[in-house]
């Protein structure tokens, strides 16, 4: 895929204009999307190839956007391991059975791939349907992500049980790591095997450490998952949020390309995380903005970029349920139209 402004992006090399792609770009902003929803549950979109693969299609058909993101949840490796995942409306996903015996790390089974066969089948049917200059992404959770929410029982603010287990129960902390990093490069090679061009782990709740307990608890398992999908010869992006304050540790996973949030602004980042490729990081609630105001945040960030082979851009999070579609197309334009300094 030479052809691949994305690709070449995240291998910094020079592109025509800068690509841009969405976190959640497809799904609850969309009509398209919400009608589906009427007819079946998260779970449901995501368990049938078919339609996982006509979500993930639904953005790419309205705007000119530069990768595709297979339609997914990041909690469907947790029911490779028998763990009940639901999803209750309005509060988000909730764990059966929250992990809260450190002896019950070792019980785990042997990870069951049938519930992650349907995304690896999905990506083959989207990757059949798009032009060969569109990438196509694959992605996972990060291993202290999906802790934080195995333990946790789901969404949380102080994740005060995820550091009470890693401070308390440091053994058992790493053998989960372990499980669940085993398990995210399973998931993980399925979708590269089945086409993903490059993948994305998100960790997502990364920032609600400090530094230190990064470096010691966390990075070395990221690193893990990053050198072995290099390996396979596509892409890596990782991104996180809240981590503006030691985005240097981001960078020593190793990945490709470092996606930032918006609470740093993307020059600063740059220079933080070194000599590789970058992807953010407008505030999504732009999109909300009266159209001149989007227009400057969005020029911001490209001037911020400098031109730079190496720019992917992106939100510092996921598009809002809010957001009205002509915005999206709007921002995708003023991407594309961006002029882009020409390299010595």
């Amino acid at each position: 895929m030479t052809d691949s402004r994305f690709l070449r992006a995240c291998r910094r090399q020079a592109t025509d204009s800068t690509p841009v792609w969405l976190m959640r770009q497809a799904g609850r902003y969309l009509p398209e999307y919400r009608a589906l929803r009427e007819r079946y549950s998260l779970l449901e979109l995501c368990q049938h190839p078919e339609l996982a693969a006509e979500v993930t299609l639904q953005p790419l058909r309205r705007f000119s956007l530069d990768a595709a993101i297979v339609f997914a949840d990041i909690l469907l490796p947790l029911l490779a391991l028998g763990i009940e995942v639901t999803f209750a409306v309005g509060d988000g996903p909730v764990i059966g059975q929250p992990l809260r015996d450190p002896a019950r790390v070792s019980r785990f089974p042997d990870p069951d791939e049938t519930a992650l066969v349907p995304v690896a089948e999905a990506i083959r049917i989207v990757r059949g349907e798009l032009p060969r200059e569109i990438a196509l992404m694959g992605f996972a959770g990060a291993p202290f992500t999906l802790a934080s929410y195995l333990i946790e029982g789901g969404s949380s603010r102080q994740f005060l049980a995820t550091k009470r287990f890693l401070l308390t129960h440091r053994t058992e902390w790493e053998l989960l790591l372990d499980t669940l990093t085993d398990l995210t490069i399973r998931y993980l090679r399925l979708q590269v095997a089945a086409g993903a061009n490059a993948v994305q782990l998100f960790d997502s709740w990364a920032g609600a450490l400090a530094p230190v307990l990064y470096r010691e608890a966390v990075l070395p398992w990221t690193q893990r998952i990053v050198q072995e999908i290099r390996s396979l010869g596509v892409p890596v992006i990782v991104f996180s949020t809240g981590t503006a304050g030691f985005l240097d540790l981001v960078a020593e996973t190793g990945a490709d390309v470092i996606g930032v949030d918006w609470r740093v602004e993307l020059d600063r980042a740059w220079q933080l995380i070194g000599d590789r490729a970058i992807q953010g990081n407008l505030d999504p609630a732009w999109l909300l903005a009266p159209r001149s105001d989007l227009e400057r945040a969005v020029r911001d960030v490209l001037r911020r970029a400098g031109g730079r082979p190496g720019h992917i851009f992106n939100l510092g999070h996921g598009v809002l349920p809010e957001t009205p579609p002509d915005a999206v197309a709007y921002l995708v334009e003023l991407v594309h139209e961006w002029p882009l300094v020409p390299q010595d």
